[in-house]
This record gives C-alpha cells, structure tokens and sequence, in this order.
C-alpha cells in the first residue's frame, strides 16, 4: 500500500510517498480500517514545517488527521464496531471523555491517515451516517468538531444569535452550517468577493470583504444592525482587538487558530470578554455532531480533490489560501 511521510520543519516538499507494506492483523482492542477519503487541515502544515516546534512525531511521521474508510477486520475483544462498518478515526485517539492527550493525536505526536489502510484504537472510531459520504464524514474530525465545540460546548448558540465568521476555510465553512441549521444568522468575513458569493450561497446572511472595505467592522455592524454573539477567531492575535470589538455583553471569542502566527488565547482582559480555548471534541460529541449533520441533511464543502500521490500539490494549494471550505484526498 501507499502512504505518506513527512519530518517535522522539513517542509512541504520533504513530504513523501511510499509503498510499505499491509499493515498486519488487528490486535485486541484494534480495528483494521481500509481509508478511503481524507482532508487537509491549516495544522497539517503546522506539522511538516514546524511552526510549533516538538509536536510532530521524530524522527518523522505520517501526516493528515481527518478520514473515512471502511472497517475490514477487527481484533479480540471489539464490540464498538465491525468488518463493513463505515468509520472515522477520532482526531485525538483515546480522547472519549476529559481532557485530550496531546500524545495521541493522528498526523503529529501519532502516525496519522495519509496512507490506504491503519489499524487504530476501535473505542476511538466513530461510525458514520449514510446521509454521509466518505469525503464528507472526512471534513469533520478536526475542523467540523472544532466549529461544532465553538458553537455549542462553552456557550450554545441560540436561534436568532449572530455568530462572526473570519475567512472560508474548513472550520468558519462548518461552522456556517451548523450556526443555520441551529437557527443562528452569520456574517463573514473574507478577502474575496466570489468566496463571499458562494458562503451567501449557503446561507450566510452577512458577507463583508475586510480589504475592500476599511472600516469592516464598522460595516458589519452597519450590516447586521448590533454586534454578534460568537466570534469564531481562527486567525488569532491578528485581528482579535478589531474582531472582538464587534462583540455583545455576554458574547465570547471561540479561539481556534493562528493564521495570523499566535493563538489570541489568554487576551481576555485586553478585550474585555472570554476566550474560550477550543480544542476540537471528543468522542460523544463527535457523534453529536454526526447525528446533527444527518438530522439537518448537512453536506460539508469539499473544494478540490487530489490523489495521495499529489499530496504535496494538495499542501501548496492549502498553504496557498485559495480554496473555498475543504480540500480533499482520495486514498482509494
């Protein structure tokens, strides 16, 4: 079979595909999965530059988080699922209850899904609805979950609440489908007037394109006639002072990201509101969200597919911004 490797600060183009061998038989406990679909997430590349330097597994590691396959064969002892089940690996394997452990988590500290086949954790796999495709099931177990916990796990968002949304990547994408489904409305930002175009498209009531327009968030509030109630912030300390502004009394800041270079986590004080640190989810609420997306007929945004040989190609194009929700890989 094929797969994937990648070293930490190495880069995008240290990335390689190899031909390994089948991995061998399930032990107790463990499932064999055949993948067949998976996306790429900003923090892929956090990985295979270094850009937080000791996460990555050394001396190098199979890249990628998100995936759906099938269930082949399972070891002794396993009830959870079996042969045939459609499934997802849980982003932080191990992770059904508590606090995550940064030592288990697919594609950095633990070889991720970039390859055809694994054998993972049965408790950490979650089966899938069939409302779902495998390319769509594979946006959800990072940025899906983590626009889920950023909507629902600290503060829920109620209907008729205003929730911001920064860019059209995979998490604001999720997060602007599930913020609708739960009667929410959505004012986004981007630098693009066409991705603008295709988040109206969806549903997003308000779209404000922060180069074109100076005073942006002057002019979402113009849009929406008051603040918002959630402020999904993926870029971080960035745009955090200009973002929260926009903020009501009671309103939080989901932290997530740090497209801008740090995370804006622990600027509470500065701002004059909480910053939830977001950390994707575990297992029941990765089945929460799985029996949302079918309640509601939820169909994530795959942008472009590319062939696990073209997995490089596929980390330009996602370094490069220039896509719209997720970029998906075929394992088949």
């Amino acid at each position: 079979m094929k797969a994937a490797y990648g070293k930490g600060g190495a880069g995008i183009d240290a990335v390689e595909i190899r031909e390994i061998d089948d991995p061998s038989e399930p032990g107790p406990g463990e499932a064999l999965v055949r993948l067949t679909a998976a996306t790429l997430n900003y923090r892929d590349l956090i990985m295979v530059k270094g850009l937080i330097p000791g996460l990555a597994k050394e001396p190098e590691f199979v890249p990628l988080s998100c995936a759906a396959g099938v269930v082949t064969s399972v070891g002794e002892g396993v009830n959870r699922v079996a042969p045939g089940d459609r499934v997802s690996p849980l982003f932080a394997q191990g992770w059904i209850d508590g606090p995550p452990d940064p030592q288990r988590m697919l594609g950095g500290s633990m070889d991720g899904v970039a390859r055809n086949a694994g054998i993972f954790d049965a408790e950490s796999l979650v089966r899938l609805p069939d409302t779902l495709g495998d390319l769509e099931a594979a946006t959800l177990p990072c940025a899906g979950l983590t626009a889920w916990s950023a909507l629902f796990a600290v503060r829920p968002i109620k209907a008729g609440e205003w929730v911001l949304l920064q860019g059209t990547g995979g998490v604001s994408i999720a997060a602007l489908q599930w913020a609708k489904a739960a009667g929410a409305k959505v004012a986004i930002t981007s630098s693009s007037d066409a991705k603008l175009a295709r988040a109206k498209a969806l549903g997003a009531d308000v779209g404000v394109n922060y180069r074109t327009e100076s005073d942006w968030p002057g002019a979402v509030r113009e849009a929406i006639g008051g603040g918002v109630d959630i402020l999904v912030d993926v870029v971080g300390t960035g745009a955090i002072e200009e973002s929260a502004a926009l903020l009501n009394e009671g309103g939080i800041v989901a932290g997530i990201g740090m497209l801008d270079g740090t995370f804006s986590w622990g600027k509470d004080e500065e701002i004059g509101h909480m910053i939830a640190r977001i950390s994707v989810g575990n297992r029941g609420a990765h089945e929460a969200m799985l029996a949302f997306a079918a309640a509601h007929a939820i169909r994530p945004v795959v942008d472009m597919v590319y062939d696990l040989d073209r997995l490089v190609d596929a980390m330009h194009h996602l370094e490069s911004g220039g896509f719209f929700g997720k970029i998906g890989i075929n394992l088949l």
